[in-house]
């Protein structure tokens, strides 16, 4: 039978003219990408618009002298490289306190561990928590599982170094938007798996789950809207390159592949109705119930991929914000 695909969703009014706006200055945002697509010049281009709309936006880190800062090093996986870590701690809290181990979005191939950083150590405070936040390496230059294994490599240095940071290693959430989403539901799998760190908490917003890029969703806000199929296709393409969406793909890199979501951390996931990502994100929930674990689900009416961070006055952005913060309270007061 033939999936009946209606049109898409509409936008939620106040959001409607914040994603013309954004559009205005990503005029390649729905370009097909094609077989003589040279991939990585495509990329190059994205990460150089990116850095130009970056230049003006603040990052403290510090949440206003709230915080103390610092860099450190952890040893990457066998013959890798060192994994960067950026380190927030909380001087108004007492340790031990609980952290949030966040992995930043960029579509798989942009972004650094400064990226969303700074609004996030803003959300840590109001729950007296530490920040650390991972820098992975970038598909197409590093595919996968170097992103994720690099991810998983922070998390573990992070436990053992809690102490001398004043963390409770107890108390960990990992967290990420977009692809960092993504990341962190494919980090929590692996620490499932190899017996690793155990996380309190998994909060998966807009995740980049489904190498598939296949959903009803994704067919029908093709072309509309910020992270379209197209661009989905360059983030997966590039960080899975020939085995995009064949039956070999990994977990690990691609989530929604998982078939047993059993004994992994609870879950908060959020996403827009008029997003690509919507029905891998609703089916992730889904999947974790049936296999019976705990997920709080959210479909924000009206949303753009991304909506909460770039349009946060809009109502709907601020109840998003709310929901996230309402559950990492209680996750971290459990």
């Amino acid at each position: 039978m033939t999936e009946l695909i209606g049109p898409p969703p509409p936008f939620d009014p106040e959001l409607a003219a914040a994603i013309a706006a954004i559009m205005e200055q990503l005029p390649d945002q729905h370009a097909e990408l094609t077989r003589e697509t040279d991939i990585q010049t495509v990329v190059d281009g994205m990460r150089e618009r990116a850095a130009h709309l970056m230049v003006n936006i603040e990052n403290d880190l510090t949440g206003g002298g709230a915080y103390t800062v610092s860099e450190h090093e952890a040893p990457g996986p066998d013959g890798a490289p060192d994994v960067s870590l950026v380190v927030c701690l909380p001087n108004n809290a007492s340790a031990p306190f609980g952290a949030l181990y966040y992995i930043h979005g960029g579509g798989m191939i942009n972004g650094d561990r400064y990226l969303g950083t700074g609004k996030l150590v803003t959300l840590a405070d109001e729950l007296g928590v530490a920040v650390v936040s991972v820098e992975y390496r970038l598909a197409p230059e590093h595919p996968h599982p170097a992103p994720v294994e690099d991810c998983y490599a922070g998390l573990v240095w992070t436990v053992k170094h809690a102490e001398e940071l004043g963390i409770d290693p107890d108390r960990i959430a990992i967290m990420g938007g977009s692809a960092g989403g993504g990341l962190a539901a494919g980090t929590a799998l692996l620490a499932r798996d190899r017996g690793g760190p155990a996380l309190i908490g998994q909060l998966l917003a807009c995740p980049m789950l489904d190498d598939r890029n296949d959903t009803c969703s994704a067919r029908q806000l093709a072309g509309i809207g910020l992270w379209d199929r197209s661009a989905n296709q360059l983030g997966w393409t590039a960080l899975l390159g020939a085995a995009q969406g064949g039956p070999e793909v990994s977990p690990y890199a691609a989530p929604a592949r998982a078939t047993d979501l059993a004994g992994l951390p609870p879950a908060f996931i959020d996403v827009g109705s008029a997003e690509t990502f919507r029905d891998e994100a609703v089916d992730y929930a889904s999947r974790i119930w049936q296999a019976g674990g705990v997920a709080e689900l959210h479909v924000w009416p009206g949303g753009f991929h991304g909506f909460a961070g770039m349009a946060p006055q809009a109502a709907v952005s601020q109840a998003a914000a709310a929901a996230q913060r309402t559950w990492l309270r209680r996750l971290f007061r459990a």
